[in-house]
């Protein structure tokens, strides 16, 4: 190999290997009980399968329209005017991503650019910092309160500046399964209005939700939604992660713009999958995940409720904090990777969402697992 490709300096030198991938190659290698990763190990819908086999079968096989196919597009229009009293126009406004990923990574790289300043708030999902900075921007951090995960908004006030470009919001929030209310949207319209200030928000868990709480969409507050990108998950809705198919909605004056990359970035997304999604959202009503999260939420925590963790409990998303705090003062990536070559067990710790990886001996387990996978895992976590 030439000795140049020593020499090419990298974008972004500090940025590892995603901790996701790290876990879960760990769990497999050691044979471990994998609550890392957020994805479900329950079959899908066969009726959903049923639905694509069909597709492929009829023909749908080439290029979808660079916008998402028609019908899915008017599917999403229907539920959020449905849902949440928001008009966003199927041609115009909405675009099918490559999954949620693919969309978030495409908003940040349509409008942040040198120097533009981007608020995130952390815990932080691992790609929102190194897409910012892929684009030049700078990322400024604000810390949610401990231990329930809220939002100083009069902090985010101060933070800013006439260079702020972007604040992005993550409700229902991985990792810490909080989740942002009423009270939190008017306080970000008050600090976005009259600013030219892009929100991009991360709702890929919007339907999974707990407790009574009501998912508080910016696709709801009129003022938010006129300068933001909504993004979602069927991914994650679905329980089909790895088919990667979700979507973005925002004011056609931004879509404009965020179409001009997404068209060279993956250009179209997977055809059958597209046209089965569509049918499969006129027949089903989505509400019903919450309470089926929520079971396995309570269960996981029945299971482990005699452990010396304790529970953070998560207002939303298939995830749970424990707080190890009773158990070893090893911090959390040392902890972690201690459970699975001693114990069996994988999890995420919570530290690498942070800039300055803060140790407050947390883990993140997954619970969108069978009823059997959960029970060996309370097991494990019971004898440590």
């Amino acid at each position: 190999m030439s000795a140049y490709s020593n020499n090419i300096p990298p974008k972004l030198p500090k940025v590892e290997t995603s901790v996701f991938a790290v876990m879960s190659q760990m769990a497999a290698d050691y044979h471990a009980v994998n609550l890392s990763q957020g994805f479900p190990d329950f079959a899908i819908s066969e009726e959903l399968i049923g639905l694509v086999n069909t597709h492929m079968l009829e023909g749908r096989n080439q290029y979808a329209p660079m916008k998402g196919v028609k019908r899915l597009r008017e599917a999403i229009h229907k539920r959020y005017l449905s849902a949440y009293h928001a008009e966003y126009d199927p041609d115009e406004e909405i675009t099918i991503t490559a999954g949620a990923t693919q969309a978030i990574y495409t908003a940040i790289s349509a409008f942040v650019r040198e120097e533009d300043e981007v608020i995130i708030f952390q815990p932080a999902y691992d790609l929102y910092a190194p897409a910012i900075r892929m684009n030049g921007g700078i990322v400024k951090y604000c810390n949610m309160a401990f231990p329930n995960f809220s939002i100083n908004w009069k902090e985010v006030s101060r933070m800013v500046t006439s260079y702020t470009r972007m604040i992005i919001i993550n409700t229902p929030h991985n990792p810490s399964g909080s989740v942002l209310s009423e009270e939190d949207m008017r306080e970000l319209e008050k600090i976005v209005e009259g600013r030219d200030i892009i929100v991009l928000s991360d709702e890929v868990y919007e339907h999974l939700i707990f407790d009574g709480h009501k998912h508080q969409s910016a696709a709801k507050y009129p003022e938010i939604a006129s300068r933001c990108f909504v993004v979602g998950s069927f991914g994650k809705t679905l329980h089909a992660t790895g088919w990667k198919i979700g979507y973005a909605l925002a004011p056609s004056f931004l879509m404009k713009e965020f179409r001009k990359l997404h068209q060279y970035v993956v250009f179209a997304v997977n055809t059958p999958v597209q046209h089965a999604i569509a049918d499969y959202l006129e027949r089903h009503d989505l509400s019903e995940l919450s309470a089926f999260y929520q079971k396995k939420r309570d269960y996981f925590l029945e299971k482990t409720a005699s452990s010396r963790f304790i529970p953070i409990p998560a207002k939303g998303t298939y995830f749970q904090v424990l707080d190890y705090s009773n158990i070893s003062d090893m911090p959390e990536v040392e902890f972690a990777e201690h459970l699975i070559k001693n114990h069996g067990i994988a999890s995420i710790p919570m530290s690498p969402f942070y800039n300055e990886k803060i140790n407050r001996k947390q883990l993140r387990f997954c619970f969108a697992k069978k009823e059997e996978t959960i029970d060996k895992a309370a097991e494990i976590l019971c004898r440590i």
